[in-house]
């Protein structure tokens, strides 16, 4: 991917294209993949970086929906488990079987909770990753060695998809870019065009040179997921209101407090929602909330109360008790709920998506997950082409393999993510060792993978590098903070930059990441601490 390029093709005021996409997360890297491959001529336009959003900061799981069983809402677990089969077999680099122990700790958990999960393997039918199964005690504990033994009586085992979504996201983007997309980040939308009434296109503002571009088009579609009514009204001032945000907090741990490689559910927290702790990059993530919220961000932060009702319900389940001092990192993701009537509990809104079509002719999409992605992109294309007359052709995505696609990868390979780039990622480092040493010694990374980042995927920051091209915000945040010197420097030689945007990258990212420390408010109120001092001095030196 070359933004450069992007750039010239846009400046070709003349052009029409067939779609443009505003928003670059999953929903909108999806609809860009659907609608290049069936050869239309598509642009996607993403007001920050790819995947910035929610789409990186998922619980990082491709799963039908155990909660969705609960609630009868089969036709939505039905397309879920249909679409995790294929992401499994679409990209096998990035999404794996992850098994899964729901603790039973009455007599009626274990045929209540295994009947449902028997349903739930047979609505997965052939593209199932595995059969449910009761355990006894001592095999639970087997599998989830730190387990709360007291009172246990066993738990029913089930599988679901794990996978990374920040990488998933970047390999759609180079997905569609093989197919002719052109895509193309911290490119704003700030308005919408219009002839004779009818949506014609955008205007857009190149956030890194200032520049605005007058961009035409047959169909507009508006996939900005949170933020989907930002666009909504400017297309119309008078439209609005269909999106009722609510932010899910996961917590970072060690290892240590759930070893092995299976999975923790709980069915039922004190909120209603399921509570999930799933071993992921040699961590573990703890979550989630459900808490409505009164606007969207592009940087949630976590609510005292939610941090503190994650780390209760893992005390009750765990041997090992976190506290606020283990947690290595604090992320939010906001999910775009669709308002219904009647309803107070955001943890009762449905996850299922709606497509709007407005007088003028702007095409909404909004709503859904992660795991429905490219079924969601399927009928935003086949929607846009009717808006646009379009020669109306077939969707090519439901076996189509994603960039990077690699069977059978080796996953103690450090640099497994990336699939069938891995040779030359390692080529590039084995031609300069240099590359090859750690960002740092808590975490998986190299020097290699920011040269990578900044020639092969389009990063453009500090922050893409490490929150979304490596994952190094999510696993540990303050051994984040202390690599972002290098990372920009790095970034500098290979962008042309100087001392200055070196030093503008790093306090930009350490402002950042201050967010994502589980006391992050006491730590901004003493003004910053003597390890930030050090850290800036570091690009100064």
């Amino acid at each position: 991917m070359n933004r450069k390029n992007g750039i010239e093709e846009i400046r070709n005021s003349s052009k029409i294209w067939d779609v443009i996409i505003v928003g670059g997360g999953a929903t909108g890297l999806g609809v860009a993949v659907d609608a290049a491959s069936r050869g239309y001529t598509t642009l996607l336009l993403e007001q920050s970086d790819f995947a910035k959003g929610t789409s990186s900061r998922s619980t990082k799981l491709i799963h039908g929906g155990v909660r969705y069983l609960q609630q009868g809402n089969i036709s939505l677990v039905l397309e879920a488990l249909r679409e995790r089969g294929l992401l499994l077999q679409n990209a096998p680099h990035l999404v794996r079987n992850q098994a899964f122990i729901v603790p039973n700790y009455s007599w009626w958990e274990a045929p209540f909770y295994g009947i449902g999960l028997k349903l739930y393997d047979m609505l997965a039918g052939r593209l199932g990753l595995g059969m449910s199964r009761l355990l006894s005690r001592n095999e639970s504990l087997k599998q989830i060695p730190t387990l709360e033994p007291e009172g246990l009586k066993g738990g029913v085992l089930y599988h679901d998809g794990q996978f990374d979504d920040s990488r998933l996201a970047l390999n759609l983007a180079q997905t569609a870019v093989e197919y002719g997309a052109t895509v193309l980040n911290y490119m704003e939308v700030i308005s919408i065009k219009k002839t004779g009434g009818m949506v014609g296109g955008v205007t857009a503002m190149d956030i890194e040179m200032g520049e605005k571009h007058k961009i035409n088009g047959r169909v507009v579609v508006n996939a900005t997921g949170v933020f989907a009514e930002n666009v909504i009204q400017m297309d119309d001032p008078q439209n609005g209101g269909i999106i009722c945000p609510s932010q899910g907090v996961h917590l970072v741990l060690d290892k240590k407090f759930l070893p092995g490689q299976t999975a923790l559910m709980v069915p039922r927290t004190d909120d209603g929602r399921v509570l999930f702790a799933v071993p992921w990059l040699d961590k573990v993530v703890v979550g989630t909330t459900d808490t409505a919220i009164p606007e969207s961000s592009l940087e949630p932060r976590a609510y005292d109360e939610e941090i503190d009702f994650i780390l209760k319900h893992a005390k009750r389940y765990l041997t090992k008790d976190p506290e606020r001092t283990d947690v290595l990192s604090v992320f939010v993701g906001i999910r775009p709920l669709i308002k219904a009537r009647d309803v107070h509990n955001t943890a009762k809104l449905s996850r299922e998506y709606v497509l709007l079509t407005s007088k003028s002719g702007l095409l909404t999409i909004t709503g859904g997950k992660w795991t429905t992605y490219r079924k969601m992109a399927q009928d935003t294309v086949n929607k846009a082409a009717v808006i646009a007359r379009l020669e109306k052709r077939p969707c090519l995505t439901e076996h189509m393999k994603i960039h990077g696609w690699l069977m059978q990868v080796d996953e103690s390979d450090p640099l497994h993510m990336y699939g069938s780039d891995m040779d030359d990622l390692k080529k590039l480092i084995n031609d300069n060792p240099d590359l090859g040493q750690k960002l740092h010694g808590e975490l998986p990374y190299t020097k290699g993978e920011v040269v990578w980042a900044v020639r092969e995927e389009m990063a453009r920051t500090v922050d893409d590098v490490l929150s979304r091209r490596t994952r190094s915000l999510l696993l540990n945040a303050r051994a984040s903070m202390e690599s972002a010197p290098e990372v920009a420097r790095i970034m500098a030689a290979e962008m042309g930059f100087g001392r200055k945007w070196e030093e503008m990258q790093v306090d930009k990212y350490l402002e950042l990441a201050k967010g994502y420390l589980p006391d992050h408010k006491t730590y901004n109120a003493a003004g910053g601490t003597p390890s930030e001092c050090e850290i800036k001095g570091r690009v100064r030196k």
